[in-house]
Order: structure tokens, then sequence, then C-alpha cells
């Protein structure tokens, strides 16, 4: 791979939502970031998706900040949003990628990695259906509104 030169990125914040929407609680992020698009925040791109696939680079790399919003099964009860740093390689298993490796593959590829967080929503039931749990829509609302407090701070 041929790093291109660093630019400037063309773009604002870039809300990144993943998860599986028929597996209940997985689908928290796709529905934040439905939610936030329906807001239309001036500067803000969406981008909903089942998986982080190598693809997202391009855009990550042409954005002043991104956020990735994720389901997390972790002990916080609460909603976080934790600072993400690229890995050290890129290490990018053929369609399936985390959050760490697409940002270094975005330096890696197009010479910029901007800020990024991930924030993610606790939850606790991943049966079939596309209803979220009680606990995963008390996080929903949380996720939004730091999402809206992340995109004023650059207006």
């Amino acid at each position: 791979m041929n790093k291109k030169e660093s630019q400037p990125p063309t773009a604002g914040l870039l809300v990144i939502g993943y998860g599986n929407e028929l597996r209940r609680d997985d689908g928290v992020g796709p529905k934040v970031a439905a939610a936030v698009a329906k807001m239309n925040l001036p500067g803000v791109r969406i981008h909903i998706c089942h998986q982080l696939t190598p693809e997202l680079a391009d855009p990550i790399s042409h954005s002043s900040r991104v956020i990735f919003v994720d389901a997390a099964t972790l002990a916080s009860k609460e909603v976080q949003t934790l600072k993400l740093k690229p890995d050290e390689t890129v290490n990018v298993m053929a369609h399936a990628a985390n959050p760490h490796s697409l940002l270094a593959l975005a330096h890696e590829v197009f010479g910029y990695c901007p800020p990024a967080w991930w924030l993610t929503i606790p939850v606790e039931d991943f049966g079939f259906g596309d209803e979220l749990s009680p606990v995963a829509r008390r996080g929903f609302n949380v996720a939004v509104e730091k999402i809206c407090s992340i995109a004023a701070q650059a207006a």
C-alpha cells in the first residue's frame, strides 16, 4: 500500500453506527446513528452498517472527527465514550475490522487519521428481534445526547 500525502479533512464529524439490527440490542448502534441522521445536524455525516469493513477507511480519512457507536457487554452499566488511537500496524481481516484497525488503515493508505471515539452502549439481549431492551433504550437516549454535544463543540 502506498500512503498518500496527508491532506486536511474535507468533512466534519462522521458517526458510524454498526451492529446487527435483527439481534435486538446489537442493533442499538445503527438505531442511534439513524436517530442522529434525522436531526440533520450541520457538519455531521452518518454511516450505518452491519459490521466495520476496510472500505470505511476512506470516509474516515476525510473526516475531522469520528464516533463509532456500538453495543457493549462490558462490566459498565453506563454509556462510555472512549478515546481511540489507531493500531500500531494495519491488521484488517478480510471483510471485518475494528475501530482501531480502521484508524490505522486510514492513516496508512490515505495519510490522515482524525481524532476518534468509541461510544459504547450497555446491552443485555441479543435474541432475535428488532426491539431494544430497557437497558439499551436508556443507553440509546444518552448516546444521542452525547453525539449532539460532540457535534455542537465543533459548530
